[in-house]
């Protein structure tokens, strides 16, 4: 959803670990293509000049660090920047898919999350409980309420959702925060 966001003026190559540099924003109802997807399966858009390779090709790219920047999700963070994302214990999983080889190999991590689980319990950990993906790689996170920068002292509160509180997002975290000074609104 990233590239849904990109403002004008502002040129980002936006890669698909299936094989596609070049993305664009999802399409506009009544314009889809099913041929063209992401890694997620979702119909996307290309912009002028993309291309469409296969993914021992695109596997290439990310593991001959040639991306800059990885976005994905997660299921939990830890205040030294541990990300889990692939599996639950216990739970069918089709496979780890390329979220190993993305924290591996970009040098800016991005998580883009839910602050807490479908049972009110916080995402945002001292440790994760879950199998890891990747070591100390994640650099910010960015959820529903919070954007959070991962320090040597452990997750920086930057910015706060609109309408919420320092207080609200310091309950739906398990891991302490750094609050230096008053902590402005996010920007859109």
């Amino acid at each position: 959803m990233v590239a849904n966001y990109v403002p004008e003026g502002i040129s980002v190559e936006f890669q698909s670990e299936n094989g596609v540099l070049g993305m664009g924003p999802f399409p506009f109802e009544g314009e889809e293509d099913a041929d063209i997807i992401n890694a997620g399966k979702q119909t996307i858009t290309i912009l002028e000049g993309g291309s469409f390779f296969d993914s021992a090709f695109s596997f290439g790219m990310i593991r001959g660090q040639k991306v800059d920047l990885t976005i994905l999700g997660a299921m939990e963070v830890s205040e030294n920047g541990d990300i889990a994302n692939w599996k639950i214990p216990g739970k069918m999983v089709k496979g780890m898919g390329g979220a190993m080889d993305l924290v591996a190999s970009a040098e800016n991590i991005i998580v883009a999350m839910m602050h807490v689980n479908k049972a009110g319990e916080s995402k945002i950990l001292k440790k994760c409980t879950l199998p890891l993906t990747g070591v100390n790689c994640v650099k910010k996170v960015v959820t529903e309420l919070a954007v959070l920068e991962v320090t040597p002292k452990g997750f920086k509160l930057l910015e706060r959702a609109p309408g919420v509180s320092v207080e609200d997002i310091i309950k739906a975290t398990e891991a302490d925060l750094i609050i230096e000074g008053e902590i402005p609104e996010m920007q859109f």
